[in-house]
């Protein structure tokens, strides 16, 4: 194919991706297969503005350098027609000095597995689909009023081999997405999967942004197991980091030798804490990288939505350990990281409205979740980092001390709808010596165990998406450790399996009941019925559903006291039973009957018309739901 045909095939894209408006980069950068006027092969267009020449070389040319042509505005290409799939390349950088940087394809959509690192010829193959039932589901669906209970994996210690090999995706297909239905999540979350080098990096620091990790499969394999998923009823969320990169040499740093994704100024460039670089996100070429990016995981891939993380990085100059430079009025807000997530939503959500855009942002900035029209940054949900520090807090306190800590886990109340939340108990609280949920709970073991399914029962009846990590529902003792399985065998221990079940019921629970998921966003969903009962430290709320007849009444004892006679409000006359009680023998508690039914008392109640009166476990929690009312249509 001559320089000209070349040309005119990739102008219109150079224009633009060099004016930061390509949303399909991966279609012309990249590695891919070509069959025109009678050439065939495969094209290389390679992105690198300031190299004084830029060559392919690969197992297709016995490793030689073969030097592409500068078409226009920074961008080399040419077509190779002895490349096949599946071959071995790098791109060799000329500096201009006499030095030549062998580096890997940013738009590679496959890779060796570390530790070598060369690209692989991987063109984008057809997939046949076969989970539109599912996705048609998705674009009727309102996601606000939809139960959304996340488990998160990181795919090497979900399940490994006895000899220490991590699952496939096709391995995980058959194991993951069954246990995740069984145990009544929604949906699964990935740990991102993007290529990455280093195994305790958990996938964070990227090399390769358009193909999966090696070790768990190729992308065509990592398709099919988004494909059972959704056949299965199970949504598929990724990690997703488009504020920083690895910063491995053979990578995107420095690419043709001068900041290329990186920002010029090198305090900005620096991220000092996570030894990466940051994305310099005011340049054209990088948006058009980054938003590209995500519209490939979620149109070819059929996700269902990003968790973007570390966003506070991207919108704070000063959020890293190092040096920092100012804005030139002193402010310390990175305008350009707004205006790209601002732009990075809008783009997604223009294309395609119903998948989940998650912020992972840790300080009190206002409007993640509000609309870009008012200023907002235009997510979707933002993880509660607030409610989920105060309540480990809370409950790692010694139940004696939790009366004069009650606001802990009532100051919720006071921002509740400031954001739409997802509430996270996520990887990072069970790592670097923060130790498991199980093991923050200060007691004997039974205790631990009711103290923790009190700790989810309430978790489930507050306003807000949940979020799981791995290993969280099996009572784990041990801290998290990225390279080795969960500890399936503490199933086998007292407690521990009773403690599923009951993480089990609770989830279907959840789903099933439109009270604890419909308005979750909205005040509606929620009647505090009383947060001062601090010295007795019992919490009781009601949680609304659409219809009046959808609620449920919570009730919840947070230290090892029963109350017995207790008194709640409730909003009708009639009958009422216990949906669930975390101290059943079942769930591994000591109570072996259940409560009887409750009849309401014209009592008047926490502002309710009507009260009953009942027992509220220790350390335990109640959800009793109506069962014969009058006056609810």
């Amino acid at each position: 194919m001559t320089f000209a045909a070349l040309q005119e095939q990739l102008s219109e894209h150079i224009y633009h991706f060099n004016h930061g408006n390509h949303e399909a980069a991966y279609q012309f950068l990249g590695c891919h297969k070509v069959d025109q006027d009678g050439v065939t092969g495969y094209r290389f267009a390679i992105w690198a503005p300031h190299a004084a020449n830029v060559y392919i070389l690969g197992d297709f040319n016995h490793w030689q350098n073969e030097p592409l042509s500068h078409i226009e505005a920074g961008v080399w290409a040419g077509i190779i027609q002895g490349a096949e799939r599946s071959q071995c390349y790098k791109v060799g950088i000329d500096h201009g000095n006499g030095h030549i940087e062998y580096k890997i394809d940013p738009f590679g959509f496959n890779f060796e597995i570390a530790p070598k690192d060369a690209t692989v010829v991987w063109g984008l193959e057809d997939f046949e689909w076969s989970d539109q039932v599912w996705m048609n589901q998705q674009w009727r669906k309102n996601s606000v009023h939809s139960p959304l209970n996340i488990y998160e994996v990181h795919a090497s210690s979900w399940r490994r081999h006895p000899d220490g090999r991590t699952y496939t995706f096709a391995e995980l297909a058959d194991s993951l997405i069954p246990y995740v239905k069984e145990m009544g999540y929604t949906h699964i979350e990935m740990m991102p999967l993007m290529d990455h080098p280093l195994d305790a990096s958990w996938g964070y620091q990227i090399t390769g942004y358009y193909a999966v990790c090696g070790r768990y499969g190729t992308l065509e394999e990592f398709k099919d197991f988004v494909n059972q998923a959704h056949q299965a009823g199970i949504g598929v969320i990724m990690d997703w980091v488009p504020g920083h990169f690895c910063r491995n040499a053979n990578a995107l740093a420095y690419y043709d030798g001068t900041p290329t994704f990186e920002y010029q100024d090198v305090n900005r460039a620096n991220n000092v804490g996570w030894g990466t670089l940051n994305f310099d996100l005011g340049k054209n070429q990088v948006q058009s990288f980054l938003i590209s990016n995500a519209m490939f995981w979620l149109k070819e891939c059929h996700l269902d939505g990003l968790r973007v993380d570390a966003v506070s990085n991207m919108l704070y100059l000063d959020f890293d350990q190092g040096p920092w430079t100012p804005n030139e009025d002193g402010s310390n807000h990175n305008r350009q990281g707004v205006a790209f997530l601002q732009k990075l939503n809008t783009t997604i959500k223009d294309h395609l409205p119903h998948v989940l855009m998650i912020a992972e942002e840790s300080t009190d900035w206002k409007g993640i979740t509000h609309a870009v029209s008012e200023g907002g940054l235009g997510f979707d949900y933002k993880w509660n980092m607030g409610w989920m520090n105060d309540t480990l807090r809370f409950f790692e306190t010694d139940p004696y001390y939790r009366p004069q800590n009650f606001r802990l886990i009532t100051f919720v109340f006071m921002y509740q709808y400031n954001e739409r939340y997802v509430l996270p108990f996520s990887h990072d609280e069970v790592v670097h010596g923060k130790k498991s949920l199980l093991d923050k709970i200060p007691g004997n073991r039974e205790t631990q165990f009711e103290t923790l399914r009190l700790l989810h029962g309430y978790m489930m009846a507050q306003p807000g998406k949940k979020l799981h990590f791995m290993g969280n529902e099996l009572g784990q003792y041990l801290e998290w450790r990225y390279y080795s399985e969960l500890e399936w065998k503490d199933l086998s221990f007292e407690f521990n399996r009773e403690y599923q079940h009951y993480m089990k019921t609770l989830n279907h629970i959840g789903k099933d009941y439109k009270a604890l998921h419909y308005y979750d966003t909205e005040p509606a969903g929620l009647t505090v019925l009383d947060a001062d009962n601090v010295e007795q430290a019992v919490l009781t709320m009601m949680r609304q559903g659409k219809a009046k007849r959808d609620f449920l009444i919570i009730a919840l004892n947070f230290i090892p006291v029963e109350r017995q006679e207790y008194r709640i409000g409730v909003p009708y006359k009639g009958e009422y039973e216990v949906l669930l009680n975390s101290q059943m023998q079942e769930f591994g508690g000591r109570w072996t009957e259940n409560l009887p039914v409750m009849k309401t008392e014209e009592v008047p109640h926490d502002g309710q018309p009507y009260s009953i009166v009942t027992t509220v476990p220790s350390l335990g929690v109640l959800y009793i739901k109506p069962k014969r009312i009058y006056g609810a249509k």
